[in-house]
């Protein structure tokens, strides 16, 4: 007998500024994909509390580091951060007013909404590149997961972000002794290695091994200072 929520249903679609984002339900899970591709789901979040964790333990112990999130995504990563006191400030870059909208009065609130109602959340609407080569701000941890992984990005603009240019920015708006964290859906001895060719030391990588296929993964590095 085949189960009602066997065929995912879509809550809600819309073309946004780069391209198509859609939320939709898949039996109890919530799912969102843009321009066709899966990006993530409610099914763990075991990778993203642990990309917010990772950041935080490598730092020196610093009182109230602030920390950038980049991508809201289901809200994971923010809803870990806000519900650990050592965080100083929490900054959010989204760039899809959708995602926005789905945590503020939609489906995804659930997770996110004493996240959102902390004091030291703030959400910024802008596309996370653009953003770290153009704000003034600065923190002690960055937090990327806006694609698959450095060589599986959800737009081609989101390139720049892994370049040397990109990883570049992202030691501007690193504090010296900054960590920078990033997430991917698998390893990349590529990304490493232009890790360490942009500047950053004690570059590692921490896997969370998954029920098929190759582990996901936080790539990990440490801004000098």
């Amino acid at each position: 007998m085949t189960a009602v929520y066997d065929t995912p249903v879509v809550l809600d679609r819309r073309e946004g500024p780069y391209g198509e984002v859609v939320l939709r339900r898949h039996g109890a899970l919530l799912q969102i994909i843009a321009n066709g591709c899966f990006l993530m789901d409610t099914s763990d979040g075991r990778s993203e509390r642990l990309l917010v964790d990772a950041a935080r333990d490598a730092l020196d112990g610093r009182a109230s580091p602030a920390v950038l999130i980049g991508g809201l995504g289901v809200g994971f990563s923010l809803a870990h951060a806000a519900a650990d006191p050592v965080w100083g400030r929490i900054t959010v870059v989204e760039r899809e007013p959708a995602v926005v909208d789905w945590h503020r009065d939609g489906p995804l609130a659930a997770i996110s909404v004493g996240a959102l109602a902390d004091p030291r959340t703030t959400i910024v609407q802008a596309d996370l590149p653009a953003f770290v080569n153009e704000t003034s701000d600065t923190f002690d941890a960055l937090c990327l997961d806006i694609d698959n992984g450095p060589g599986w990005t959800v737009t081609e603009d989101n390139d720049s972000l892994y370049s040397p240019a990109g990883l570049a920015a992202c030691a501007r708006v690193l504090r010296p002794g900054g960590v920078l964290a990033v997430w991917s859906a698998e390893p990349s001895p590529e990304f490493e290695g232009t890790l360490r060719n942009a500047g950053f030391q004690q570059v590692r990588t921490e896997e969370v091994p998954v029920a098929r296929g190759v582990p996901d993964v936080v790539h990990l590095a440490v801004r000098p200072g």
